[in-house]
């Protein structure tokens, strides 16, 4: 079986808690319809450690220019301080060109402003944070905005800040991570806490 490489993008002030259930998915075998399919990699600008917003210290695994959209299964980008600094450009464009390319992008929290800033969100349904927040970036979607908590729209998954199990949930889909079944009862174990849905998945 071939294993598929899905990128985290990481990069100092990520929000930890975006991309956990996320990564933790991708990576673990159990539930999945075949295991140990993908892998998950960090990427950053350089190969410099980063700094998350939690204090956890991260050495990325490649960078940014090195990643070729045929090479991944998936670009996640976190959301973080950064985003609203107007840094990461690179990773918003790279984004781009992995659209163009037929490569999934998942962005959550500040990365949907990174992508709007680029003018990745100017025709495409998606998300943000909120229509206030997303708006402050000039970009000239508003009119494809939604208050949902996450949107998926082709290959490109947006997010709110608020929305990790969302989030997660639509990255597995896209990947084809777990059958319907199993993908629906683990959202719901973790969204309702009711342990009938574990129960489920052990069967």
């Amino acid at each position: 079986m071939k294993v598929s490489t899905v990128h985290l993008f990481v990069f100092s002030s990520m929000s930890d808690w975006e991309y956990g259930y996320a990564v933790a998915g991708v990576n673990n075998p159990q539930f999945q319809k075949f295991p140990g399919r993908f892998k998950v990699k960090t990427a950053a600008i350089s190969d410099q450690p980063i700094l998350t917003m939690g204090g956890l210290r991260v050495t990325p695994d490649t960078t940014l220019n090195r990643l070729r959209a045929d090479q991944s299964a998936m670009l996640i980008l976190p959301g973080g301080m950064a985003w609203d600094q107007k840094k990461n450009n690179a990773a918003a464009l790279l984004a781009t060109h992995f659209l163009d390319q037929g490569t999934a992008v998942a962005a959550i929290c500040g990365a949907t402003a990174g992508l709007a800033r680029v003018g990745l969100l100017d025709a495409v349904p998606h998300t943000s944070n909120s229509r206030e927040y997303i708006a402050l970036t000039g970009y000239r979607g508003g009119a494809h905005f939604s208050g949902k908590p996450v949107v998926r729209a082709g290959s490109l998954i947006t997010a709110s800040a608020m929305s990790p199990l969302e989030f997660a949930r639509e990255i597995f889909a896209v990947l084809g991570i777990y059958s319907e079944e199993v993908l629906k009862n683990w959202y719901s174990l973790y969204k309702t806490r009711d342990a009938k849905y574990f129960a489920e998945l052990m069967k």
